[in-house]
């Protein structure tokens, strides 16, 4: 992308902004992001955005990947211990319709210890809702990656199919950034 996909512009506002003002609109109990420790530019943008610093989790080893970000929000203790689900999302799918995202929720409400996914023509898609149990297994299991730790908890999965083109793809080229831009504000 040649920049931090989270600060690319997103209408009135960054992905970031967006992504937080998703879940805002939803009234999730608790957001907490995950960046990386000593990431000036998120922070700046996070203290911008007005996010609270005690709603953010460092990740000392960003260079391990996404599922060592998974991992540290797993060990985090700022969590509301009245949480029985979460829900973990990518940093790079703003154009996520607000539908899917609420969906998610509700499916989630109605499969209490389920990890439910939205499915896109069959294929298990991200955001990832996640049951507490499930949750805490995360902390010390010894899979490689988010995909192979919910393989091993194949049983416990559960999908709904979504109609959203956004679950197709997630922001990882200039491409992807535009076909997300056409796609959420109906561009030509």
């Amino acid at each position: 992308m040649g920049r931090p996909k989270l600060l690319l512009p997103w209408g009135a506002t960054t992905v970031l902004g967006q992504l937080l003002e998703q879940w805002k609109r939803l009234e999730v109990r608790q957001v907490a992001v995950v960046c990386a420790t000593g990431d000036s530019e998120i922070q700046n943008e996070l203290d911008r955005l007005g996010f609270p610093a005690e709603n953010r989790i460092f990740n000392s080893a960003p260079e391990r990947g996404m599922f060592s970000s998974i991992q540290c929000a797993a060990h985090w203790p700022g969590w509301d211990p009245d949480l029985t689900h979460w829900v973990i999302t990518l940093g790079d799918q703003p154009h996520l319709q607000q539908e899917t995202l609420r969906t998610l929720i509700d499916f989630g409400a109605a499969n209490p210890g389920r990890i439910c996914q939205p499915l896109r023509k069959g294929r298990r898609r991200h955001p990832v809702l996640i049951s507490k149990s499930a949750f805490a297994a995360l902390k010390d299991c010894s899979a490689a990656d988010l995909k192979q730790f919910l393989e091993s908890r194949a049983n416990e999965c559960a999908g709904f199919e979504a109609a959203d083109p956004g679950l197709d793809f997630d922001l990882d080229t200039p491409a992807d950034y535009a076909r997300a831009r056409r796609l959420s504000f109906n561009l030509s």
